[in-house]
């Protein structure tokens, strides 16, 4: 664990621990908002994390370029995958959410059919060969 991530589990703590102190204090009629509100500060505070990796690769990717090698390849590890599908399924709780309390059942719907969509999205540039359809197979049971 880094320091700047340490500092900010201790950041996020003390937020955590502000929202349910001022839960007490104000009562029930502002749990939403203060749900949200805590919520909106996760959100950032991964949306903040996504944004120094993907900065991080592209510099990488930048020097090699730079350096004259060969172009830089997109990974296919495993790592990534499963990294991919957290953050995913971590996003998925606010989106679901905003989505169930704002729209109902048509708002949850919309919500994860994005979801699943940037998922298959994400798994189509993985791994390409996964959704094409095989040559070496007839397109039907009568064709020989």
């Amino acid at each position: 664990m880094t320091g700047r991530e340490a500092r900010g589990d201790a950041e996020l703590k003390k937020e955590l621990d502000a929202t349910l102190h001022a839960r007490r204090e104000l009562g029930d009629e502002y749990e939403s908002a203060l749900v949200d509100s805590f919520l909106e500060k996760v959100e950032q505070r991964l949306d903040g994390a996504v944004d120094r990796r993907v900065r991080r690769q592209l510099a990488e990717q930048q020097m090699v370029v730079a350096r004259g090698s060969r172009s830089p390849q997109t990974t296919d590890s495993w790592g990534e995958r499963f990294g991919f599908g957290i953050v995913s399924l971590v996003l998925a709780i606010p989106l679901s959410a905003i989505g169930g309390g704002v729209a109902h059942l048509p708002g949850l719907l919309v919500a994860w059919g994005g979801i699943v969509g940037v998922n298959v999205v994400q798994a189509a540039r993985l791994s390409p060969h996964f959704f094409s359809r095989r040559k070496d197979r007839p397109e039907s049971d009568w064709e020989d």
